[in-house]
């Protein structure tokens, strides 16, 4: 290993700060939480170095990275939206890019010993691609203010004075990718790069992902792409496991698809008589917003994509931050216009605004104009946004004199090592996290060199025998989830469209059992349905359920329940009761999950797989199942 180049002057330590300022820190204070030091130990168990070859690799980069980051969030108002949520995003996804890079023998194709020499620096390169993914945002889409009034870049080194931020309005939030090659250096010291750049077949994808090009980057891009999307997934309170295990396209790519689908496949437009799915105008296609909130949702469900919000205040945020909607003046993602035919339909709508481009790659394809008007209204309220505040609240209600006219974000109540754990609200949340990155030490994959990569290890079904689905393509996905489920017209075909979804989602993987956060569980020999909790996932991916739920006014999630109900393939507790209490027990926490006992597991399974151990029925369901 080498002598690398050591940290700049250390930062102060935390302490007052002027009103409406952050305090900087040094490392040693950011990085003190318990949070932030599991998620460090993890990150050098995976990295299989010694201590003071971590030191040099990881630790200092990881401490560059925290004195430049400071307390800044990871976005305005979607994941890590929290102060100091930047540094967490970064620690979870290396430790994520560490746990998928020991899933590859890299590079792929080449000969052991070259596989062997090279380890250690494929290993580093998907860290730092990792670490500096997100870089950008503190250079393009934060403005970042020192006390004095003087505007700090990231280019001139840690902040070093008490400072205060807010967000960059009507920025491109496709930018920050690319922005990241202005900064990565700060992290990056001349003697790591020196050191990857001997190595041709890892240094052209480095430098592809250093400039966000993952798409040009290979295996690393790859690495980099999911161990995002786990990240994201936990932090939204998805699935992470799934983000892992997930197609490489990246999100903004599947909510495009999306669109495209939608608009190509289902939606009506410009409809000269009245209402529509939306309208077509010279420079801009305009999507009722609710509707196509919740078709989005369903689609992007149906091609088994988890860690989507299930309402659509961060949905919006969403589409927001991925690029894939154009925002208004006050850089909101809802439009209020006045449509009007000029023949006597005239209606006021909340709307999102897509570039046509979007979705017609040639003019050539696209329909032709609305021929009535369209006509923007004042900004959206709130309300009819019903999309959720920024996470960081401005303007700050007490600025220092004179400095009024400048909303930026206030500081915390805490110190710099906040362990953000207390701070999200979720306090089992990193426990989860740590669960799912697993046990370091002990083995868990079986070589498969005829790859390149490390063979997973078989789920329940595959232990149990139940056949591997063949992937399909996105569209073949869609059209057989929901082509071939047709939307009922009586809850007693709405019942049994319910459970032919659930066997059919969990032959294709498409639903997940026995996981942290799954739906569905094996338990004293049969399955057990969470609820309300599956039967919420169902109406998502069938927006339809809602209308025809109005009509019997109730929930669209209590209707599919009374459905099921209503087919008898369940069984009832001693005391006729329809719902089962288990208790969940693991190494860190115990909790309880309430659900439905089918009467025969074969009704949803192929192949019943084994009970879930981390689940057993309470005393009183233990004894009615006797």
């Amino acid at each position: 290993m080498f002598s690398f180049l050591r940290r700049r002057n250390a930062l102060p330590s935390a302490g007052s700060s002027p009103r409406g300022y952050l305090q900087p820190a040094n490392s040693q204070d950011l990085l003190s939480s318990p949070r932030r030091q599991r998620l460090l130990e993890n990150i050098w168990q995976r990295a299989s170095l010694s201590r003071q070859q971590f030191v040099e690799l990881y630790r200092c980069p990881l401490e560059r990275y925290a004195e430049l980051v400071q307390q800044l969030p990871a976005s305005e108002n979607h994941h890590h939206a929290h102060l100091g949520g930047m540094l967490d995003h970064g620690l979870e996804i290396v430790a994520y890019a560490l746990k998928i890079r020991q899933t590859y023998l890299l590079p792929i194709g080449a000969p052991p010993e070259s596989q062997s020499a090279q380890a250690e620096a494929w290993t580093a390169a998907a860290a730092y691609g990792a670490l500096i993914h997100d870089l950008g945002k503190i250079a393009v889409d934060l403005q970042v203010e020192l006390q004095g009034g003087k505007t700090w870049h990231p280019w001139h080194g840690p902040i070093n004075r008490p400072y205060r931020f807010r967000y960059v309005k009507g920025r491109d939030y496709q930018l920050h990718g690319a922005a990241s090659a202005l900064i990565y250096s700060q992290i990056l010291t001349p003697d790591i790069l020196d050191w990857l750049s001997g190595f041709p077949e890892l240094w052209k994808p480095l430098i592809f992902v250093l400039a966000g090009q993952y798409e040009h980057a290979g295996i690393l891009g790859e690495i980099v792409v999911k161990a995002d999307q786990a990240s994201v997934a936990q932090e939204l309170g998805g699935n992470p496991e799934r983000a892992l295990a997930a197609p490489k396209q990246s999100l903004q790519r599947q909510l495009a698809d999306g669109l495209r689908y939608l608009v190509r496949e289902k939606y009506k437009l410009n409809h000269p008589d009245g209402p529509a799915d939306g309208w077509l105008a010279q420079d801009a296609l305009w999507l009722v917003s609710k509707p196509t909130a919740d078709q989005l949702r369903a689609y992007l469900l149906a091609q088994g994509v988890e860690g989507i919000p299930s309402s659509n205040a961060p949905f919006f945020n969403m589409l927001q931050d991925q690029g894939v909607i154009q925002t208004n003046a006050q850089d909101k993602a809802i439009w209020k216009v006045t449509i009007d035919n000029g023949r006597g339909w005239r209606n006021v709508l909340t709307v999102l605004k897509l570039s046509p481009s979007l979705i017609w790659a040639d003019p050539k394809d696209r329909p032709a104009v609305y021929t009535g008007t369209l006509e923007l209204e004042a900004a959206a309220s709130p309300a009819d946004e019903s999309v959720a505040g920024p996470a960081i609240e401005s303007p700050l209600d007490e600025c220092a004199e004179g400095d009024a006219h400048l909303p930026f974000a206030p500081p915390p109540a805490t110190s710099p090592g906040l362990d953000t754990q207390a701070s999200t609200g979720r306090p089992g949340e990193f426990d989860q996290l740590l669960t799912l990155l697993g046990n370091i030490t002990a083995p868990s994959e079986e070589l498969d060199t005829s790859q390149g990569s490390l063979a997973a290890p078989l789920s329940l079904e595959e232990e149990a025998g139940q056949p591997h689905e063949p992937s399909v393509s996105v569209k073949e996905s869609h059209a057989t989830v929901q082509e071939s489920t047709p939307m009922p017209s009586s809850n007693s075909e709405l019942g049994q469209g319910f459970v032919d979804w659930l066997r059919t989602g969990i032959a294709s993987r498409r639903i997940i059992i026995n996981d942290t956060k799954a739906l569905v569980h094996t338990v004293a020999g049969t399955a057990m349905l969470v609820t309300p909790g599956i039967f919420k996932r169902y109406a998502q991916e069938f927006p339809a359920v809602e209308q025809q739920a109005k009509t019997q006014q109730v929930n669209a999630w209590q209707l599919v329940q009374r459905s099921f109900e209503k087919q008898k393939l369940h069984r009832k507790t001693e005391k006729s009761l329809n719902i089962w209490t288990c208790d969940v027990v693991g190494p860190r926490k115990s909790k309880q999950l309430r659900g439905y006992l089918l009467r025969d597991p074969r009704t949803i399974f192929a192949e019943v797989p084994f009970d879930n151990a981390s689940l057993t029925l309470t005393s009183e369901a233990a004894e009615a199942a006797q």
